[in-house]
């Protein structure tokens, strides 16, 4: 494997997020871009120098000098992409979810084992300056023992155009239970759902699911703790939320219920403080460093005059994401989000959502450390 990880981007619509990072990250080469509209494509690949670009993802995959590929097309697409990079014998990773049912992920797990290439799922919450500040409350003793955990993704999607009208909310749940199975450090041992409300006819039939939001009680294994997840996409107001709570013994954190406002720890007793939460960039390696907050960075080549402006979205988890991936690759190791975990949180939510069509039948999550 050459010095630099090359590395080809699947889907430039979110994924254009990405290509700047990769860009400068000092172990990552952009090496490919595929996209299905040649227009942006070709828009992008002059912007950051890349000369093999394809509509085609297939193609791309023929490309033997690439060591890893990032899929970030729609939703509906992951299992089939993924599938075929592992084949291709390339690192593969994935934006969110795994899969759109277990049988899919059972699917990824047992080929991305078969053919010995990391995986990793690319999920945001997992880095962001808010999880990345509990995680270290937590991990330096801080929360003490953690009581119960909450997560909630609430959020207006009618904009957004197919696959998503009238698409089951816990179908799309792991930005909501990836921070409290990694508080947890356990994964999601069993659910049990709940379907509230109604959508309006015309989205019901297109996935057979009548609920405005679905709620969703967590069980994680091997501990006594137990948590609480909240989805909406139609038909709810609420400012859009992507947010985790977690209740120890001797500090709470509790997100902020609006966007503008700063998120709140609890002391003890009656007392609690607003906090601001702290930038990450100095986590990571200083050439992406920046791409954890809004702020215009220059393309390599000075000469060439290009610019972007980066915005901070997700709570400036993309590099995080990028380093991990390629770190991982580079130390012949699992990724932080592998595929065991990817697994078992999105068939939390897939579960969650069969439990609620069902009145609230408890569903075991499959070991898929053990399939």
């Amino acid at each position: 494997m050459s010095t630099k990880i090359k590395v080809g981007v699947i889907g430039l619509g979110f994924g254009a997020d990405f290509l700047p990072i990769y860009k400068n990250h000092p172990h990552a080469e952009l090496y490919a871009i595929c996209q299905r509209r040649g227009d942006k494509l070709k828009e992008a690949a002059k912007k950051y120098d890349v000369d093999r670009y394809y509509t085609d993802y297939r193609n791309m995959l023929k490309l033997k000098e690439i060591d890893a590929v990032h899929v970030v097309t729609p939703v509906d697409t992951h299992t089939e992409i993924v599938l075929d990079c592992l084949r291709a014998g390339k690192h593969t990773a994935c934006t969110v979810p795994m899969g759109l049912s277990t049988e899919e992920c059972k699917e990824i797990v047992k080929l991305r084992r078969k053919v010995g290439r990391i995986y990793m799922m690319m999920e945001t919450s997992a880095y962001t300056r808010e999880f990345l500040f509990v995680k270290d409350l937590k991990d330096k003793g801080r929360l003490g023992k953690i009581q119960f955990l909450r997560g909630s993704h609430m959020q207006d999607m009618e904009e957004w155009g197919p696959p998503w009208p009238g698409w089951p909310p816990l179908n799309y749940a792991t930005h909501a239970v990836s921070p409290l199975a990694i508080l947890a450090d356990a994964p999601v041992e069993w659910v049990f759902g709940m379907g509230s409300g109604r959508i309006r006819k015309n989205y019901i039939k297109n996935y057979n699911c009548p609920y405005a939001v679905e709620s969703m009680l967590l069980k994680f294994k091997g501990t006594d703790i137990a948590g609480e997840v909240t989805r909406s996409l139609y038909d709810t107001v609420r400012q859009y939320i992507e947010s985790f709570d977690v209740y120890g013994k001797k500090l709470s954190f509790e997100w902020n219920r609006l966007e503008n406002e700063e998120p709140l720890l609890y002391l003890g007793k009656e007392d609690a403080e607003k906090i601001k939460i702290p930038d990450t960039g100095h986590l990571l390696p200083r050439e992406i460093s920046g791409f954890t907050i809004s702020d215009e960075v220059m393309d390599e080549d000075e000469k060439q005059h290009l610019s972007f402006i980066q915005g901070s979205g997700h709570g400036g988890s993309h590099p995080h994401l990028v380093h991990e991936f390629i770190t991982a690759i580079i130390q012949n190791r699992d990724s932080a989000i592998d595929a065991e975990k990817a697994a078992n949180w999105t068939c939390a939510g897939l579960s969650g959502h069969i439990s609620a069509m069902k009145g609230g039948e408890k569903i075991y999550i499959p070991d898929f450390w053990n399939i």
